[in-house]
């Protein structure tokens, strides 16, 4: 996909709003109180209503707690809050029946409404298949008829972490299994007539949860009647800015083509603080449907050609629905691996070039991290930008107090084609920045073939079509294919970085070029948060489809803090892991222990434990299943109590939260898994 084109859907009621269509794309949060104490529910509520959410979803694990949302709907209308409100519902289908009188919407979960989940290895014959089918129909039916009665919208929300056993054993707990699980569902509301639904495909593995979607909208668009909406998420997200990276990846990576009517972007945190992370995430596509009313007000442009359009959806230049890396020549720059199987590189930039020595010296020793240890993060290259010779022999200078790989490690970007030529023999790295519309002279590709240099060719995309970039790069790449050059890497600096390296991408694999890519982005973002979220949704997409052998972003913030984010896009897409993985859902009240505590005090204790994924669970909805991603966790069992798990198997339950979490570093020092924290002195036993 090569440029926004949201996917028309039907419109769907959610009380005095609707979803689909060309609405706006909704921003949604759920409480984390418990649904029978009323007035913190409502006080939670009004909290959300005053930050601007436009849809509330509240857990509701028995019939008593579905009841009790009538006192708390009143109670908000009384008070003039409006906002639609979402009944959760897992297991129980009595909830669910009562529920629906008083809610606007209803989510269910395929995986375990009607639907046997033990974790059980049992195989289904298709006979048994066929057979637990009918009995989810059967149960299913009155809810579907009952949600008709009252008018409520249903939303069919499929979990990674929480298929059925029926839909594991058939398909796995894969992106398959989650959709399927899904069109069971729709068909049976279809077959009923009712066409007020709305789908989810979460997972906390961003990749898993991007793919679900893809695969949900191709085969729903074959096999069902209707477009219906999607609800956007990455479930377990966790809390900060990897929270925040995380969801933004997923959730951005999809509205960029076009998919999506509401989003919830889940924090271990509270969650008024979700709220203006998904409205910063949607600003842009939203934009897209504004036009200018008669008075000068802006207003929705509600136009589609009719209220049951069928889609029109273009697949990536990939396999959208299966992640593979793109293949890559190996290159070595200074002992660096950038290409190939190695991990992606981070680079980043110096932005003007200081006018003292020794504060260039000092800023390149900071941010490649000389005096730290050899695991610290830190920049693997360094860019600095040189418009005359001068600064260049300044640079070269500066370079001679490190000696060694460290020198290497830094190269110079340039735009001035009379200057390239000379530094390619001084630097072992030269970026040439490639000016739309300045063409590209036989002298530069004279001096390429001679040099020993490491070239990267990098279009500087500005105004003209998001294919330009992949056309001229495409053209210079086999020009240096043909005259035998190995040592050369490819980006492009746009705005649109997803769009234009698509387009690269593609152009590539018809030519037979093999060379790495340098994924850049330049963030116009005017704030902190829209910067993460510019960044995470421009470059993590890309890392997420398997495009990207190197990240360098230039934004307004410090360079560690650049560093920082570069690695968090990294982690978030699985294609580097520099640091522990936190699993951790937002808790909600079915939760009854401090999630956001608790999270802080694990993550405080286990954040040295590099590339280990640990689940922090509030209950056991999600819990197991998403434990299917990580290596140890902790869920929620009770007042007061947890359980440890390995992957999926719980081998410690019930423990008292007092003790869980000594009792977590236990469990992972007896599976090897634990090392001890820089600077920790090991007391020997005699």
């Amino acid at each position: 996909m090569y440029a926004y084109r949201r996917r028309p859907t039907v419109e769907v009621g959610f009380g005095e709003i609707s979803l689909g269509g060309y609405q706006p794309i909704r921003v949604e949060s759920m409480t984390t109180t418990h649904t029978m104490d009323t007035r913190a529910t409502v006080e939670q509520c009004r909290r959300l209503h005053d930050a601007g959410c436009e849809i509330i979803r509240m857990t509701v694990p028995t019939e008593k707690d579905a009841e009790n949302l009538g006192a708390i709907r009143d109670q908000l209308r009384r008070d003039g809050i409006r906002t639609p409100l979402v009944a959760d519902i897992h297991f129980s289908r009595r909830a669910a029946m009562k529920a629906v009188e008083y809610v606007d919407n209803v989510r269910i979960n395929p995986g375990n409404y009607a639907n046997r989940k033990k974790f059980s290895n049992d195989e289904y014959t298709d006979e048994a298949f066929r057979a637990e089918f009918g009995k989810v129909r059967e149960e299913f039916l009155p809810l579907i008829a009952k949600a008709r009665e009252f008018g409520v919208s249903m939303r069919i929300g499929t979990n990674h972490g929480s298929l059925s056993d029926r839909m594991v054993s058939r398909y796995g707990n894969t992106p398959d299994g989650m959709v399927e699980a899904a069109l069971e569902f729709a068909r049976i509301c279809e077959d009923e007539g009712f066409h007020d639904i709305l789908f989810s495909m979460k997972s906390s593995n961003v990749r898993v949860m991007i793919q679900a979607y893809r695969l949900l909208v191709t085969r729903a668009d074959k096999e069902l009647r209707h477009a219906y909406p999607l609800h956007l998420g990455v479930t377990e997200a966790g809390d900060g800015d990897e929270g925040r990276i995380k969801s933004a990846m997923g959730i951005g990576a999809l509205l960029e083509e076009g998919l999506g009517d509401t989003i919830r972007v889940s924090l271990t945190e509270d969650p008024v603080n979700e709220v203006p992370v998904g409205f910063a995430l949607v600003k842009k596509y939203n934009d897209f449907h504004k036009v200018k009313g008669e008075k000068g007000h802006v207003a929705v442009n509600q136009v589609i050609e009719s209220r049951f359009a069928r889609p029109s959806f273009d697949l990536p230049p990939f396999d959208p629905v299966g992640y593979s890396r793109r293949a890559a020549d190996a290159l070595v720059c200074d002992g660096l691996e950038i290409g190939g199987d190695a991990p992606p590189v981070v680079e980043t930039s110096i932005g003007v070039f200081p006018d003292d020595q020794d504060e260039l010296i000092a800023e390149l020793r900071e941010r490649l991290a000389i005096d730290r240890p050899d695991e610290a993060i830190r920049s693997e290259l360094v860019s600095v930008p040189v418009v005359s010779s001068d600064e260049a022999d300044r640079l070269a200078a500066a370079l001679e107090s490190f000696g060694g790989v460290a020198s290497g490690r830094v190269g110079v970007a340039t735009s001035d084609l009379s200057l390239f030529p000379a530094l390619l023999d001084s630097f072992s790295k030269v970026r040439l920045d490639i000016v739309e519309g300045e063409p590209i002279g036989a002298e530069v590709f004279d001096a390429v073939h001679d040099a020993d240099a490491l070239v990267e060719f990098c279009f500087l995309h500005r105004k003209a079509s998001v294919k330009v970039p992949g056309d001229v790069l495409a053209r210079i790449a086999c020009r240096m294919k043909a005259r035998g050059v190995a040592r050369a890497l490819f980006s492009v600096d746009s705005r649109e970085a997803v769009y234009a390296c698509r387009h690269l991408v593609r152009r590539f694999r018809e030519d037979g070029i093999g060379y790495p890519l340098v994924i850049r982005h330049r963030s116009g973002g005017k704030d902190r948060l829209n910067t993460l979220i510019d960044c995470s949704v421009q470059a993590g997409t890309l890392f997420c489809d398997g495009i990207g052998d190197a990240i360098a972003l230039e934004t307004g913030l410090d360079f560690r803090e650049e560093e920082a984010l570069a690695f968090n896009v990294l982690q978030a897409s699985r294609v580097r892991m520099s640091k522990t993985e936190f699993i951790s859902c937002p808790g909600c009240g079915r939760t009854y222990f401090d999630l956001e505590k608790t999270a802080g005090i694990i993550k405080s204790r286990m954040s040295h434990l590099k590339g280990l994924k640990i689940g922090i669970m509030g209950c056991v909805v999600n819990g197991p299943g998403e434990m299917a991603d990580a290596d140890f966790g902790y869920v929620g069992s009770g007042r007061g109590r947890a359980s440890l798990y390995v992957g999926k198997e719980c081998v410690e339950p019930n423990i008292p939260e007092e003790r869980a979490v000594d009792r977590l570093v236990e469990l992972i020092k007896s599976r090897g898994r634990w090392v001890e924290p820089a600077g920790t002195v090991v007391e020997r036993r005699r």
